[in-house]
């Protein structure tokens, strides 16, 4: 939806310019004519006949053709001008700075509702309402400072709040950050975050647009837009870092199941992102330093060399380092003591390479060598370096950028003296280079950063499930929780194993079914949501005698509606879930069963579709997966077959997207077998006004 008019447009007026740049349209103005905008700028102004030394129209209808508008003027006049200058000035492109539209009132949703139709009726262009605008190569169409040194392989910022923009900016831009183009998109009336994402891969071309995106956003309107051209733009050798904030859990307390309760919109929001392969950012800070960490070459190996005069920051760094899964591994052997006799005495190269508060930019430019060349255990390196203001440090700083030109393994600046060194920084910054202020932030991003994992395969090694039989189930059930019988049927009819099991209302059947399934067996109420709450699942029933007592006293626990007689069967509880998320489509979970899943909240979450990669991908990161292996003489679980119930239900979830909510809880799992022993499945019918995510409602 974006066209030519908004990246590049030939002619650019300011409804609403003023000569006072503290107001939007006067702000604007000037940074369009600072920027040197060179196509042809027009100013319209109810007052005064020139503004900023450009003539003003004082009547919009009187202007010339023109490709885009920038906006900024009070709400309620601006349909009508959108509407005259698409219908008589052939505008195609907007950017509405003003607000008082739906982010105020229901007044200002009908306003905004005019203006999107009136652009769309054109096929045009709309960034905004309440917005700071957009900076691209060709315009600085923002009201805001700061204005950042824009850079082809700079950033690519996309952000749903203009105040943030401009304090990621303002933080980003003195650490050498530099930035490609800056969209703002306010209310995102026509086009969102994800609209961009989309015209940022459409019109990607290797060697000539930036790798490195950026994004802040508080609403999703499009997921599955998101993670398809984010997925696309990293496999074409883009980094993506976004920070997703207002994640609420409120949608999770009402829910009726495990699933539903550990399954919140912020877990649908980490699933996504690790589908795509986005790095999440949880504050402007971090942004910053993962974007920072992106602009250097990309880190090959977890093993960090940590280069200092400094022993407490390579401590904490080797800490953050430590804690988020990457190594600083133990310098040793001929190269490392040959290195040690080029340092002062009291220096260690065990790493962190320690060459004190003495050293000297060669004894760094040394170190640095032998880094790159002769320590083969090491994959980056992380230099710290500030000064205590005693001498100037541009030469350390010079070294620094010097070797950052050769060294094929990435050299991280972390340099904290930001008031003591800054000439040194304002110059090494001059050079094109970035640095990080804290090794801690440092640190945690470049864990962070290392342990995304690429996109996974964009379609799921589907299973082969019985579709009609699927669908023949969903069709005749009601909505809300299905049966046990019609759970079984779909269990079967997707090829995920189960137990055996009767359903019985009487004591006689009661007895004869447990009979048929084999002393001991499993008892459990039908009805109520939490049976063991009410004490309706006892194990080990093991004679004829315990079942007619089990039976009668279960049968008058409160909403039983009948009792389920299962064989006693052994092996590592489990738990697989999956749940509707709307507009994310649906969310698998799986962890650790039994009581497990209530007192750990161990759970590694996937959108679908899965394939196997993913699916094993989240059962090795599950913090109980060393249990999954087998622990202290205990046999593990066969993680291969626990896999494929994650696929098959993957399968089911496309053929049956009316399944709202499902538990399998417990699954046991064995070395050569994986069952689902208690399964709850909650669906809602599909009707006319549902909307649709792939196939799923």
């Amino acid at each position: 939806m974006i066209n030519q008019q908004l990246i590049h447009p030939g002619s650019i007026v300011v409804i609403g310019g003023s000569n006072d740049v503290q107001k939007p349209g006067g702000a604007v103005l000037r940074n369009l004519i600072e920027g040197g905008f060179n196509g042809k700028l027009y100013v319209t102004n109810l007052k005064e006949p020139e503004v900023q030394g450009i003539r003003s129209y004082n009547d919009p209808s009187l202007l010339p053709d023109v490709d885009l508008a920038i906006i900024a003027i009070a709400a309620k006049y601006i349909p009508d001008t959108v509407e005259l200058l698409v219908t008589q000035k052939n505008t195609r492109a907007f950017i509405i700075l003003s607000a008082g539209f739906s982010e105020e009132n229901q007044e200002g949703k009908v306003l905004e509702q005019k203006v999107v139709d009136s652009i769309n009726q054109v096929s045009g262009s709309l960034i905004g309402p309440n917005c700071i605008g957009i900076l691209t190569p060709f315009y600085h169409g923002v009201f805001t400072k700061p204005i950042p040194r824009l850079d082809p392989m700079g950033c690519d910022f996309i952000s749903g709040s203009g105040a943030t923009a401009c304090f990621i900016m303002e933080a980003g831009i003195p650490n050498g950050l530099t930035f490609a183009s800056v969209f703002s998109v306010g209310n995102s009336a026509q086009m969102g975050v994800e609209d961009i994402l989309q015209y940022l891969d459409e019109t990607f071309e290797p060697g000539k647009s930036s790798k490195v995106k950026l994004i802040y956003m508080e609403n999703f309107s499009k997921p599955q837009l998101l993670l398809k051209h984010a997925s696309s733009l990293v496999r074409k050798g883009c980094r993506i870092a976004a920070v997703k904030a207002g994640s609420s859990e409120a949608g999770s307390r009402a829910a009726s199941s495990h699933t539903g309760a550990l399954a919140s919109p912020d877990v649908a929001v980490d699933a996504l992102f690790r589908k795509a392969g986005i790095v999440r950012c949880y504050g402007r800070e971090d942004l910053i330093a993962v974007a920072s960490i992106f602009m250097h070459s990309e880190l090959k190996g977890k093993n960090i060399g940590i280069i200092t005069h400094a022993g407490g920051p390579a401590v904490m760094l080797t800490d953050a380092l430590s804690n988020g899964g990457m190594n600083v591994p133990h310098i040793e052997g001929p190269a490392a003591k040959e290195l040690l006799s080029q340092l002062f005495p009291g220096s260690s190269v065990a790493n962190p390479i320690d060459f004190l508060a003495t050293g000297t930019a060669q004894q760094l430019g040394n170190i640095i060598d032998y880094c790159e060349t002769r320590f083969d255990t090491v994959d980056g390196m992380a230099v710290i370096f500030g000064t205590p203001g005693l001498n100037k440090v541009f030469d350390v700083y010079s070294v620094l950028d010097e070797k950052m030109k050769t060294a094929v393994k990435p050299i991280f600046s972390i340099l904290p003296s930001i008031l003591t060194a800054a000439p040194e920084i304002e110059d090494f910054i001059s050079r094109g280079r970035i640095f990080f202020r804290d090794e801690v932030v440092f640190g945690n991003a470049l864990a962070r950063v290392y342990n995304t994992h690429r996109p996974f395969v964009e379609k799921s090694l589907i299973q082969e499930v019985d579709h009609n039989r699927i669908r023949n189930v969903i069709n005749q059930a009601q909505d809300g929780f299905i049966s046990p019988g019609e759970i079984c049927e779909l269990l079967d009819a997707s090829g995920i194993r189960r137990a055996g099991e009767a359903l019985v209302n009487t004591v006689k059947d009661a007895v004869k079914e447990a009979k048929v399934l084999r002393f001991p067996v499993v008892m459990k109420v039908v009805g109520p949501v939490h049976k063991s709450d009410v004490g309706g699942v006892v194990l080990n029933v093991k004679d004829e005698k315990a079942v007619t007592r089990e039976f009668e006293r279960m049968i008058r626990i409160q909403d039983t509606t009948a009792v389920l007689i299962q064989p006693m069967l052994s092996g590592t509880e489990l738990f697989v879930g999956a749940k509707y998320e709307p507009k994310f489509g649906h969310m698998i979970l799986c962890g650790l069963g039994g009581i497990f899943i209530e007192v750990l909240k161990d759970v590694a979450a996937g959108l679908t579709p899965l394939g196997k990669e993913e699916a094993l991908f989240m059962i090795r990161n599950l913090k109980s997966y060393k249990i999954i292996k087998g622990v202290r003489g205990q046999k593990g679980v066969n993680e291969e077959l626990f896999a494929d119930v994650i696929l098959k239900l993957s399968a089911l979830l496309k053929s049956a997207p009316e399944i709202m909510e499902l538990d399998f809880n417990p699954v046991l799992g064995k070395e050569d077998s994986i069952t689902v022993v208690d399964a709850r499945i909650n669906l809602k019918k599909i009707n006319a006004g549902t909307r649709f995510v792939g196939g799923i409602p």
